[in-house]
């Protein structure tokens, strides 16, 4: 099992830092949110890419991908009835795989949910046709660039649209591309009636990235949720993919959230090996 953790939580870190204590803790992996790099992913340069992936794989680490895809951007949404910015917002899902080659990931996470919510009167039959509209018109870039799209669903309270894993599994059949995948989030997937681990084994032919959390906001181990039976799952399933601490609580410190996350998830591996 590979554990990485998700890097905006070390506000103003400079990325060297980030990446030699991150690596430090014990983690194999970075991930990114583009936002903390530039307001815009267009707007990092090739030699900027280049700079950022050679400092991580100095420090030991792998850019596993990107996440947060289209916060604190302007202009673009999932779901919209409008065809032009549902055509910018495939065009620039591009251009993120394309930076996500670049840094070496092969993952991008969609949750960004204020960019997804459904607008007034439109149809959930209609914003699935939507999405999938716009992640179709990405699919050859993610094809030729290597990187595979995860569809991540968020809790009720986030987003009104693709709040299951059900629902992300159905929007993935409509796409019906093979880098079109699911990602699962321990923090959502407490909002779902079923345990983690029927969702973990339901769904484990499509699920590409696992994001590691509590619903207090903070990382395994920090909370209430019991990881034990999660990890059990993942190993019973022989899944391969990336473990990545995504945390939305930053008071306890980057530090401590990382290493405390770090040593909990190893431990737990271990007891469940």
């Amino acid at each position: 099992m590979k554990f990485a953790i998700c890097q905006e939580l070390f506000v103003d870190w400079d990325w060297e830092r980030q990446c030699k204590f991150i690596a430090d803790v014990g983690y194999t992996g970075i991930e990114v949110a583009p936002f903390t790099l530039a307001d815009r992913v267009t707007d990092v340069t090739a030699e900027q890419r280049q700079t950022l992936r050679k400092q991580a794989e100095a420090a030991g680490l792998e850019v596993v991908g990107l996440h947060w895809l289209l916060a604190k951007t302007e202009g673009l949404h999932l779901t919209t009835a409008d065809a032009g910015v549902r055509s910018n917002t495939a065009d620039y899902i591009a251009e993120l795989a394309h930076a996500c080659a670049d840094l070496g990931g092969e993952v991008l996470v969609f949750g960004s949910p204020q960019q997804r919510n459904l607008e007034e009167g439109m149809s959930r039959e209609q914003a699935l046709a939507n999405a999938a509209e716009v992640f179709r018109k990405a699919m050859p870039v993610l094809s030729d660039r290597n990187v595979k799209l995860c569809m991540e669903p968020l809790t009720p309270k986030e987003t009104n649209f693709i709040t299951t894993c059900a629902e992300g599994v159905e929007l993935i059949g409509l796409v019906d591309h093979p880098n079109f995948i699911l990602h699962q989030d321990v923090k959502a997937m407490l909002s779902e009636s079923d345990s983690i681990p029927e969702l973990i084994h339901r769904h484990a032919k499509v699920t590409g990235h696992f994001h590691v959390n509590d619903s207090n906001l903070l990382g395994p181990g920090m909370g209430e949720t019991d990881f034990a039976p999660i990890f059990k799952a993942l190993l019973e399933t022989e899944y391969d993919g990336w473990v990545s601490v995504e945390v939305f609580d930053y008071k306890p410190g980057a530090e401590l959230i990382a290493r405390e996350s770090f040593r909990y998830m190893q431990e737990t591996l271990n007891a469940v090996s």
